[in-house]
């Protein structure tokens, strides 16, 4: 894979999560998109139904826990080069949340539905707040280097990649996972909630929990001492602000 070959990748990765993640406001949100979390259900509650979401909801997080692995982007990088493995990952993960746009089954009628203006706005401020949240702490860090654009750049311009240090920026100084706090608010904050949308947000946020263990995990074995005393300092999810 040449060096030209490898940046164009990145960059088309790059632009499809750009879109993947504007059409996952609307598809979470139900707003402005043509496929919906809560959509009205298209049939009977089955276990073929059930079936279904649940193995898209798997697909996607093995996807993320099994390629952020070192063990993983140790092979990976035997066959392409070490430049374009990150952007690898964010590509396959956009291609498994596009399938998950097209083939989620929506089902279920609703567990609430907050039909107060005051109430659904407030609500849908969380949401976006969300959003907020998660952007904001990739550009806090590396925004790029988090999206393999950096990588690629670097291998493209012939310069030896140097990886961040660990540092502790706002909001990383409040909660060590502020992304994952972001994704929360994103899954729960609904004005509408049906059995499809809750068990998207269990599986999530079962997902997340443990994702969060093996990434802290692989942080150890890179920073040592340094995340050791991270850790202890600063909560996993929960913000602490004094």
């Amino acid at each position: 894979m040449t060096r030209t070959a490898s940046l164009a990748f990145s960059i088309l990765a790059y632009l499809l999560t750009s879109i993947v993640m504007l059409y996952a406001m609307g598809f979470l949100g139900n707003f402005l998109v043509p496929t919906c979390l809560d959509a009205p259900s298209i049939s009977e509650i089955s276990p073929n139904t059930i079936l279904i979401d649940l193995l898209l909801l798997s697909a996607f997080a093995l996807q993320h826990s099994i390629m952020a692995r070192p063990f993983f982007k140790r092979w990976l990088t035997k066959y392409f080069p070490a430049a374009v493995e990150r952007s690898i990952y964010i590509m396959v993960s956009n291609l498994l949340m596009v399938l998950l746009f097209v083939f989620w089954q929506p089902f279920g009628g609703a567990i609430w539905n907050v039909s107060h203006e005051g109430w659904r706005s407030g609500i849908y401020l969380v949401y976006a707040l969300g959003w907020v949240i998660m952007i904001v702490s990739t550009c806090v860090i590396d925004h790029f280097d988090l999206f393999g654009l950096r990588q690629a750049w670097t291998y493209f311009r012939g310069l030896p990649y140097v990886a961040p240090e660990f540092r502790e920026p706002w909001p990383y100084r409040v909660v060590r996972h502020p992304m994952y706090v972001g994704w929360l608010m994103t899954f729960w904050a609904a004005p509408t909630m049906t059995l499809g949308h809750l068990m998207f947000s269990v599986v999530m946020t079962a997902y997340i929990l443990i994702a969060i263990r093996l990434e802290e995990r692989d942080l150890i074995d890179r920073h040592g001492d340094a995340y050791r005393a991270y850790r202890d300092k600063v909560p996993m999810l929960i913000p602490q602000f004094w």
